[in-house]
């Protein structure tokens, strides 16, 4: 182990001493450095490096059973237990899983680490495979439940060992590309029309990119009418709690620049937890810093199946947080219930 690695490692346990709750992600964030390196002192211990084979490696989680797949950016967790159902990595730009339970869209361009951990904690040994982009930041967590099976995820461990078990870790930095035109120099006529001959919601981010819009600018920039209505944040809570209280089945998007999870069902249970509002049902948790949000907008977007209503969150990098939805479908019109729920907001 060298030099750089044993001092991290050092630093680490005295946090971990100091504060035996702190999350990894919190860690790094203490100690100046990004959660793959982290992880990565404890290579021969507690982790396993794995090759990144993701494709296969993600198509084999299958047989691990019930799961608990993690998607994270900065404000957002989003947590859904279930099984990995039907994996398509035929396209070249995303992969897909497409199961009830387990819904993602993966931008594999991005994946560039993979781990498989043993950790210790109070309940017992916590086993799980973390992926991680060029940068060192999270992409994608699996952990196992008490519903999994055990002795398939160590199979798939020996199965995708890395022969390189180094315990030092490499990065580099992965610029954040926002750079927004003055709105003097978008063919604002062009967008607003464009936009109001929406066919497909898909078709949205095309269509930024044809004007040169960045997200928030296309809201400002949004046609006459009820398209993007910008609102406050507490509407964000006022819809959860109204949507667990008539049980109306949403869909909720997490995401971060490698990967996007869905969870699409009613919820029941919110509650606060100091400056985050958090969703707690049995299959799926959301964790939602509300004290990190900067805007919030209801967006119109014209489809052949009638109109899709979103509530999109952002950070004040103007980065997506957070969409959500009313559970639908291609070919079926949004639900009532949801396009209710968010006029009476």
């Amino acid at each position: 182990m060298d030099t750089i690695t044993n001092t991290l490692k050092t630093q680490w346990d005295a946090l971990k001493a100091e504060n035996p709750h702190l999350r990894i992600r919190n860690a790094a964030d203490q100690l100046g450095v990004s959660e793959a390196e982290l992880l990565a002192t404890q290579v021969g211990d507690t982790v396993t490096r794995l090759r990144p084979e993701f494709a296969a490696i993600l198509t084999d989680v299958k047989e691990l059973e019930k799961v608990m797949a993690l998607t994270r950016n900065d404000e957002c967790v989003h947590e859904r237990k279930g099984t990995y159902l039907n994996p398509d990595f035929s396209s070249p730009h995303a992969g897909l899983f497409v199961g009830e339970d387990i819904d993602l869209r993966i931008f594999h361009t991005h994946w560039d680490k993979a781990f498989a951990v043993a950790e210790k904690s109070e309940r017992g040994e916590r086993k799980s495979l973390q992926f991680f982009g060029k940068d060192g930041l999270a992409i994608h967590k699996i952990y196992l439940t008490p519903d999994s099976n055990e002795a398939a995820f160590d199979a798939l461990v020996e199965k995708y060992t890395s022969d390189n078990q180094t315990t030092a870790e490499t990065t580099v930095a992965v610029p954040l590309k926002i750079e927004e035109k003055a709105d003097a120099d978008i063919d604002v006529a062009g967008f607003r029309e464009a936009w109001v001959n929406l066919k497909d919601t898909h078709d949205f981010f095309m269509m930024m990119r044809k004007f040169g819009v960045t997200r928030t600018q296309a809201l400002r920039l949004a046609p006459e009418g009820d398209y993007a209505q910008k609102v406050d944040k507490e509407v964000i809570v006022k819809m959860l709690e109204g949507a667990a209280e008539t049980k109306l089945p949403i869909m909720v998007f997490t995401g971060n620049r490698g990967n996007i999870q869905i969870h699409t069902g009613p919820i029941r249970k919110t509650m606060w937890h100091n400056d985050w509002f958090n969703v707690m049902d049995p299959d799926f948790n959301m964790h939602l810093d509300m004290s990190k949000i900067a805007q919030v907008w209801v967006v119109r977007k014209p489809t052949e199946d009638g109109t899709v209503t979103a509530l999109e969150v952002f950070n004040e990098m103007g980065e997506i947080i957070v969409q959500f939805f009313g559970k639908r479908k291609p070919g079926i019109p949004e639900l009532q219930g949801w396009r209710d729920l968010v006029a009476s907001l």
